[in-house]
C-alpha cells in the first residue's frame, strides 16, 4: 500500500524550514517541495511534510561540514566508481586538477587528453575529422535534433567506431567533439581549435570570444555522475559506440532539469529584462508558482565556482551589468547564487552570439566527460543494471 502524504500549513513548513514564506514558495516553482490546495480552502495551501523534512536536513547537513559528505552521498543513487571528477569543498577536479585553473591555463586538447588519459600530452589529436555542414541537415531543428540525426549517420561510415580500446575511444571522441562543433557552428571548415572554430562563426568581431568559448567548454566538460553522464555510462556498459553514447548524452543534456535549463533562464532573462522592478517582478513570477531557473545547486551551497569564474571573465558590457544585477536580486530574495546554467545564458548574452548558444556550448563540452565515462564503463566490461523496487500491487 502507498504511503499517505502528511501535509503541513505554510506556518509549519516556514518554521521547520526556518526561512520566510517567498523561500517556501521558491522551493515549490523548483519542484523542491510537493504543494497543492487546502480542501475547502482553494485559495490556500499546504505542503508535503516529507519534502520539508528533507529539505530540512540537508540544511542541516550544509552548516555541518562532517555531514557534508554523507549528504552528498544520498542525494543520488546508485554510487559508481569513477577517476575523473571530484566535487568537494565547493570546487570542481578534473583528475585532480582544479577545473577552475584549468579553464584559464590550459587549451581544450590539454583538458581533453587529461580527462580522458589522465595526462596533458597524451597524442590523441591526430586522427581524421568528420565535420558536416549542421544547417544542410535538416536546418529547421534545433542543435541537438540536428547532431542526433548525424552522428548515426557518421557512426555507420567510421570504421573505428566500434574498437572500443580506451586510446581509439579517445581519439573517436576527439571526432565526436569536432563533428559536433561543425553542426553548431554550421560549417565545414574548421580553424585549428573548437572554441575558434565557434568564435568565427559566432562572434567574428568580439575580441577574446575564442578564450571565453574555450573557458566554458572546459568548465562544462564533466560533472561527475549527473544524469547525462549515468545515461552515456549505461549505454556504454551495454558496449554501444561512442557515437551511441553522445546521442544518449545529448538526450539527456536537453531536458529542462539539466543543460536545457539554459533556454529557461534565458526566458527568464528576457522577461526581466523589460521589467520596470526586477525584484517585484522576480516575487510575482514567486506568487504564480514560476520557477527562477539558473541558481541555486545543492553541491555548491556557496556558489557554484563555474558560474563564477565565467561572470568575471566576461567583459564589461549593459548585458553583464544586467546579469550581475539579475544575480544580487535573485539572491537578495531567495538566497541562491547563480549556476553554470545561467553563467552560460550570460556568455551568449554578452558575446551576443546565436540563440541557443548556451545549450551548444554545454553539450561540445559535455561530450567530453561522457567519453570519458565511457572509456571507464568499457574498462569495466559489466553492464549496470540496477534492480527496482517493486512497490506494486501484490500478486493475485
Amino acid at each position: 500500500m502507498a504511503r499517505r502524504t502528511e501535509w503541513l500549513d505554510a506556518k509549519a513548513a516556514t518554521r521547520l524550514l526556518d526561512v520566510n514564506r517567498a523561500t517556501l514558495y521558491a522551493y515549490v516553482s523548483r519542484g523542491f517541495v510537493r504543494s497543492e490546495p487546502v480542501p475547502g480552502r482553494p485559495r490556500e495551501r499546504r505542503y508535503a511534510r516529507e519534502d520539508v523534512e528533507r529539505l530540512r536536513v540537508r540544511a542541516e547537513e550544509r552548516r555541518n561540514p562532517e555531514k557534508a559528505a554523507a549528504h552528498a552521498l544520498r542525494w543520488g543513487v546508485p554510487i559508481l566508481e569513477s577517476a575523473i571528477t571530484l566535487i568537494a569543498d565547493g570546487k570542481l577536479y578534473y583528475r585532480g586538477q582544479d577545473a577552475c585553473e584549468l579553464a584559464q591555463t590550459r587549451s581544450l586538447e590539454d583538458v581533453a587528453s587529461l580527462i580522458w588519459t589522465g595526462a596533458f600530452d597524451a597524442d590523441l589529436f591526430d586522427t581524421p575529422l568528420h565535420v558536416v555542414s549542421g544547417l544542410a541537415v535538416a536546418p529547421d531543428l534545433p542543435f541537438v535534433n540536428r547532431a542526433q540525426s548525424v552522428l548515426p549517420l557518421v557512426a555507420a561510415r567510421d570504421p573505428l567506431a566500434f574498437d572500443l580500446r580506451a586510446r581509439n575511444v579517445a581519439q573517436t571522441g576527439w571526432r565526436i567533439v569536432n563533428l559536433l562543433t561543425s553542426v553548431a557552428a554550421a560549417t565545414q571548415e574548421l580553424a585549428p581549435t573548437v572554441e575558434e572554430t565557434l568564435a568565427r562563426e559566432w562572434a567574428p568581431k568580439k575580441r577574446d570570444a575564442a578564450k571565453l568559448i574555450r573557458a566554458a567548454l572546459i568548465l562544462c566538460a564533466d560533472h561527475e555522475l549527473n544524469v547525462s553522464a549515468f545515461t552515456a555510462r549505461c549505454v556504454a556498459s551495454a558496449s554501444s559506440n561512442p557515437y551511441a553514447v553522445a546521442v544518449a548524452g545529448l538526450a539527456a543534456l536537453e531536458g529542462t532539469k539539466h543543460g536545457g535549463a539554459t533556454a529557461r533562464v534565458d526566458a527568464l532573462w528576457r522577461e526581466l529584462r523589460r521589467a520596470r522592478d526586477m525584484k517585484a517582478s522576480l516575487a510575482e513570477r514567486l506568487r504564480r508558482g514560476e520557477s527562477v531557473d539558473g541558481f541555486g545547486h545543492p553541491l555548491y551551497p556557496n556558489g557554484d565556482p563555474r558560474a563564477k569564474l565565467l561572470l568575471d571573465l566576461l567583459p564589461k558590457s549593459k548585458e553583464l551589468a544586467f546579469a550581475r544585477d539579475l544575480a544580487a536580486n535573485v539572491d537578495n530574495v531567495l538566497g541562491e547564487p547563480p549556476t553554470l546554467d545561467f553563467a552560460l545564458v550570460a556568455v551568449e548574452r554578452v558575446l551576443d552570439l546565436p540563440r541557443g548558444s548556451a545549450l551548444m556550448l554545454f553539450a561540445i563540452g559535455r561530450t567530453i566527460g561522457w567519453i570519458a565515462h565511457a572509456i571507464e564503463q568499457y574498462a569495466q566490461d559489466a553492464m549496470i543494471r540496477p534492480r527496482a523496487k517493486y512497490v506494486g500491487p501484490k500478486p493475485t
